[in-house]
């Protein structure tokens, strides 16, 4: 089953990786039209300079060949434009036509259609194909060599071919008058052996050579890339498949938070509502809250240094933890003491928690909570607004062995609301690179101290993001809100 699922999974990868350069063909295509078209462009602009007496090449070569070269360096955007570049036959077709139209262009012009045959060669490096540019080359080399023959026999006139056949330089000089007058004029000519042989010692071979040095340039390029290409897709693929997997693992975090409001319907002594954005997949911060035994509501909030993947796996072992170590009539102190100790020993990323803790006793109201370096919490009285309670913050767990945390209480009743939140909220930052802060917070919840938890959470997050705007989120953003309604004694005697 293994063999077979790995089987499945090669057949999968590659068949992305072919689909994957099939679509860089399709662009490739388009990248080398648009090449040709703008050749096209400067084919006419040298036509019409020529016109205009600007160049002296025979206006009967020009106007004979200059139409078909800017015809086939056309012809490719208007295949393009047809097939919307994905046929597998179109780059052939390309590199056709661009071999064509400097085959004419060098056979109408040999002296200046030189360079020129640099352009197919150029173009086949757009397919990361090395067997494509070499088939380029040896169809260069043909096209080339007829074009340079041709050009002896009726193209433009290139001196350089017609006296190289002479054997001192004063025959040259002695005759090139003669030349000047005539070979420009005499239409076909009747090239001669020597012609033929100086044009292939002097001119074929050699630029059969560069054109060789260009080829091997091409294909490197192109050996190259596509080595780039194929790393890039398998970068791809697994990105995607980590990517995959982090929605998982959001999907589970989540899940390991209580998500499911009202999250104790049968109990009217208290409503809570709480909520975690995290800045990546998945985050550092978490929230809990469960009930003690019967009487006792445990509310906790806390953030793991750091982000991503390690920081959530961090967060995992804390929240276990800290819910495993909170029994009845434990101190809260002695709960994150020995939660402190079991994370000390299994951190060897360095990672530390900031968390608050804190258990309501629905009958009595007494609070009673550890803060172990984490934020201070906001507390509405019974008709009045959230307040910053300045509590004593202890040191962070996992930073240090043989800590020891103290407990503390506040008396709540009826009515009163408890607001905690993690940093992400207070340092929120803007374009600008405000912070949030805690002038802001304290203002909105100062106006909405009225709101049910629900209601709260929402209209800060609201708040937060019209602060933030555009700018991206740099930490997890996590509240929790608890109102204590009525005591469970009075519940209990209706």
């Amino acid at each position: 089953m293994k063999v077979h699922n790995e089987k499945k999974r090669k057949k999968t990868d590659s068949d992305t990786q072919w689909q994957a350069l099939l679509e860089n063909e399709a662009e490739a295509n388009r990248y080398a039209a648009k090449c040709l078209a703008v050749c096209a462009g400067v084919g006419a602009l040298a036509w019409l300079f020529n016109l205009l007496g600007i160049f002296i090449i025979p206006a009967a070569i020009m106007n004979i060949g200059m139409p078909f070269t800017i015809l086939f360096f056309l012809l490719p955007t208007l295949l393009c434009k047809l097939t919307n570049g994905t046929p597998p036959w179109l780059k052939y077709a390309i590199v056709i036509c661009g071999t064509i139209s400097i085959f004419i262009l060098s056979s109408a012009m040999p002296k200046h259609g030189v360079l020129a045959w640099a352009v197919p060669l150029v173009l086949s490096c757009h397919y990361y194909s090395k067997n494509l540019t070499r088939l380029t080359l040896v169809a260069s080399w043909v096209f080339f060599s007829a074009s340079i023959y041709i050009g002896i026999y009726c193209g433009e006139g290139d001196l350089n071919l017609f006296f190289m056949s002479f054997e001192h330089f004063e025959e040259v000089v002695m005759q090139r008058e003669m030349y000047d007058a005539t070979i420009f004029s005499a239409f076909p000519r009747i090239p001669t052996a020597g012609m033929l042989k100086s044009s292939t010692l002097f001119f074929v071979f050699p630029r059969a050579l560069i054109l060789l040095g260009i080829s091997s340039i091409c294909t490197t390029i192109a050996a190259r890339t596509r080595r780039l290409l194929e790393r890039q897709i398998k970068d791809s693929e697994e990105r995607q498949r980590i990517s995959t997997e982090l929605d998982v693992a959001t999907r589970i975090q989540a899940d390991m938070l209580p998500c499911i409001f009202p999250a104790f319907p049968d109990r009217p002594e208290f409503d809570i509502y709480a909520t975690m954005n995290p800045a990546k997949e998945v985050g550092g911060d978490f929230y809990d809250f469960f009930m003690v035994d019967d009487t006792h509501l445990a509310i906790v909030i806390a953030d793991v240094s750091g982000k991503g993947v390690p920081a959530a796996l961090f967060m995992v072992i804390g929240k276990t933890l800290i819910s495993d170590h909170t029994k009845p009539g434990t101190d809260l102190g002695k709960v994150f003491s020995e939660v402190n100790e079991l994370l000390c020993r299994a951190n060897n990323e360095g990672l530390f928690i900031t968390a608050f803790e804190g258990v309501l006793d629905l009958v009595t109201g007494e609070f009673t909570f550890v803060n172990a370096g984490h934020e201070m919490p906001f507390i509405a009285k019974s008709g009045g607004v959230y307040e910053a309670q300045k509590l004593r913050p202890g040191f962070v767990l996992a930073g240090m062995e043989g800590m020891v945390y103290q407990s503390g209480s506040i008396q709540l009743s009826p009515g009163d609301k408890i607001f905690q939140y993690t940093d992400g909220v207070t340092e929120a930052t803007n374009a600008a690179y405000e912070l949030y802060g805690m002038e802001r917070l304290s203002k909105v919840l100062a106006e909405n101290t009225d709101k049910k938890p629900a209601e709260l959470l929402s209209i800060v997050k609201a708040d937060i993001d019209a602060f933030v705007g555009d700018a991206p989120q740099f930490d997890d953003i996590t509240m929790l809100c608890v109102s204590y309604l009525q005591r469970l004694k009075d519940v209990q005697t209706k």
